[in-house]
């Protein structure tokens, strides 16, 4: 039978997370203290991590303490079946007891059979009455977790939660700032070696881009890069 952290220890700890979270700016930080502090209160976790939504909305591992994680996730991912995407999609918390007698996700749990997970126990991470990712456990050896493990990981989730889609909220608006002046300095610079360009053939702007374009494929590189060089002077045959 799994051995449990105390309420009380667990508190303390959960207060330490918190606290920690608050002063944190970046979302990947704040998830690996708080996959940390999980494995460390749960007693026979191998590893412990978060599963949220990326820049590009796909699903991904963020902050997880060890390997094994990352690869179990990611065969959820690419399966599209799992206990963590179970947990994140029904809201509900998932607890697998064994995974070699678990029929629920039967192309996941094919594919993770050379890794060392037998018990897996995930909990959603509900902000407000949206599920934005999922927290899990994974454990070496069959009946690793309980109920009494589902109650402690809701524990770290709820607070986790609620302080994750603050740091996310936070952060979404520099993103956006970083993002948009990223794209104004890439057009202005991709504009400016057209003009370059458009002087020294005496071509239409269609014609220059036309032409950064294909040098870019040519050397399999980017149009920003090609134009960069451009700018900078670097000699190219037929520019």
């Amino acid at each position: 039978m799994p051995q449990h952290l105390p309420i009380d220890e667990l508190s303390i700890v959960i207060a330490r997370i918190q606290g920690l979270l608050l002063t944190e700016e970046k979302v990947g930080t704040a998830v690996s203290l708080l996959a940390r502090a999980a494995k460390e209160s749960v007693p026979g976790t191998i590893g412990a991590g978060v599963s949220l939504l990326d820049s590009r909305g796909r699903r991904t591992s963020s902050g997880y303490t060890d390997g094994v994680v990352e690869q179990a996730d990611a065969e959820q991912y690419r399966h599209g079946e799992g206990p963590c995407l179970t947990a994140w999609a029904a809201e509900i918390p998932v607890l697998v007891q064994d995974l070699h007698d678990d029929m629920r996700w039967p192309l996941w749990r094919d594919s993770v059979r050379g890794l060392p997970i037998r018990s897996v126990v995930s909990a959603p991470l509900m902000a407000g009455k949206e599920a934005i990712g999922a927290l899990k456990l994974y454990a070496a050896t069959p009946s690793g977790y309980d109920e009494t493990s589902v109650r402690l990981i809701q524990l770290f989730a709820g607070p986790a939660a609620t302080l994750l889609s603050h740091v996310q909220g936070s952060e979404a608006p520099r993103k956006m700032t970083e993002g948009l002046q990223t794209s104004l300095h890439s057009r202005d610079v991709i504009n400016r070696a057209c003009g370059v360009v458009m002087e020294r053939l005496g071509t239409t702007h269609k014609a220059a881009l036309q032409q950064l374009m294909n040098r870019a494929r040519n050397e399999r590189t980017t149009l920003l890069n090609i134009s960069e060089s451009i700018l900078a002077g670097t000699p190219a045959s037929g520019i």
